[in-house]
């Protein structure tokens, strides 16, 4: 059966990984995905290696771990969009798609004639969705932006990592590019939002998408603890802000994850470790109180869970209904039998590799399954089929 977005087309200018993410996202529900890219060049991520893909004869090719985690289920065009030929490409190419997604600095697409307005008149209906590190308008609007400088500057670094002062403390990354995959998820919400509102209107829009602006939103709790308090919040490695206890502590064979969240489950983890009668004195008896007397009770915990192996833990809190985990690694992950239940790893065939591993979408439809038979594209792929479908010849040598 055809994905839920099997009607739709998207052509995607976009490189790097907030555009593509969202590319992918729309792929994977079924759009016909074209992805334009520079000739010769193609995408930067194809080249941020190592690692990458090995071919059949375990020799390594072109393709970069980082360029086929964000590129499934895409066509690849390989276009010059200096040449006359290759823009004439792009506007045929959108005169026949739903939406339209682009990442380039702002007014570069305009100085090529590519630009919303030149778009609209080919395709009034066009959803064109525009990526930037700080938008189409104010001071730094033509400014260039990487993930890590947006972590930084959009508050998420000044709450991530151990507090000042503590061993390994001072501002972190996330160790994903999370700013780019928020904003690829924030751009497949407008898209889709727009398009819902295209079918009552028949008209097109324009998203204007700045990754300052999704990492301001992404404060999310942490911002609304400062609006309210005016306390500036401060970097707590571990530990939540607000619902106690919540942290990583050390067991006898590693270290556990421990996600309390309300009284009850307290109650129940408290009776687990041998400890009832926490969950009836009055520093502790509340969330409230668990937070203001965290230093005392963290002190009784971690004395209380050393005693104890990761499996004991894990197995014994879940008995009880009280979330806890393991931290693994990226290879136990897909080890994890409920990750290997849900089939989140899958192998797709590639030409070069004859598969290649995915981690495909979490989305599961009852009535509209998605499929995952696509590999991330080789460069210029399917120029020749994409050409050909528009009544052009290759225009490119």
């Amino acid at each position: 059966m055809p994905g839920p977005l099997s009607h739709l087309r998207v052509l995607d200018l976009s490189r790097i990984m907030a555009g593509p993410w969202c590319g992918q996202i729309l792929a994977d529900l079924g759009a016909d995905v074209i992805k334009v890219e520079r000739l010769g060049e193609g995408d930067d991520t194809r080249r941020w290696g190592p690692p990458f893909l090995k071919d059949k004869d375990g020799k390594p090719t072109k393709e970069a771990g980082y360029y086929l985690s964000v590129n499934r289920g895409k066509r690849s065009v390989e276009l010059d969009l200096k040449s006359e030929e290759g823009r004439a490409v792009v506007k045929a190419l959108a005169a026949e798609s739903d939406i339209l997604l682009e990442n380039f600095k702002t007014g570069t697409l305009e100085r090529m004639g590519l630009g919303y307005e030149a778009l609209k008149a080919v395709n009034p209906k066009l959803i064109y969705c525009s990526i930037t590190g700080f938008g189409l308008t104010g001071p730094m609007a033509g400014d260039a932006a990487y993930d890590f400088m947006i972590q930084g500057m959009g508050g998420l670094m000044s709450v991530t990592g151990g507090p000042d002062g503590s061993p390994g403390g001072g501002p972190q990354k996330v160790g994903v590019p999370i700013v780019d995959i928020m904003t690829g998820m924030y751009a497949a919400i407008g898209v889709l939002a727009a398009l819902s509102n295209r079918d009552q209107t028949g008209k097109g829009d324009h998203i204007d998408l700045a990754m300052l602006d999704v990492s301001v939103a992404m404060l999310a709790n942490q911002a609304m603890n400062f609006l309210v308090s005016g306390q500036e919040p401060v970097r707590r490695g571990n530990r939540h802000p607000n619902i106690q206890p919540q942290n990583v502590y050390p067991v006898k064979d590693g270290y556990i994850v421990l996600a309390v969240g309300n009284d009850g489950q307290f109650r129940k983890f408290a009776e687990v470790i041998g400890q009832t009668a926490l969950a009836d004195d009055p520093k502790f008896a509340t969330n409230a109180a668990r937070v203001e007397n965290l230093a005392e009770l963290e002190g009784l915990l971690i004395e209380a869970l050393a005693a104890g192996t990761i499996d004991h833990w894990v197995s014994s809190f879940a008995a009880a209904g009280v979330p806890s985990g393991p931290i693994n690694t990226v290879g136990r992950v897909f080890d994890e039998p409920q990750v290997q239940h849900r089939e989140m790893l899958r192998d797709i065939p590639h030409p070069l590799s004859g598969s290649v591993k995915q981690v495909i979408s979490p989305l599961n439809f009852a009535n509209a399954p998605l499929a995952f038979d696509r590999a991330p594209p080789l460069l210029g792929e399917h120029t020749e089929e994409v050409l050909k479908a528009l009544g052009l010849k290759e225009t490119q040598p």
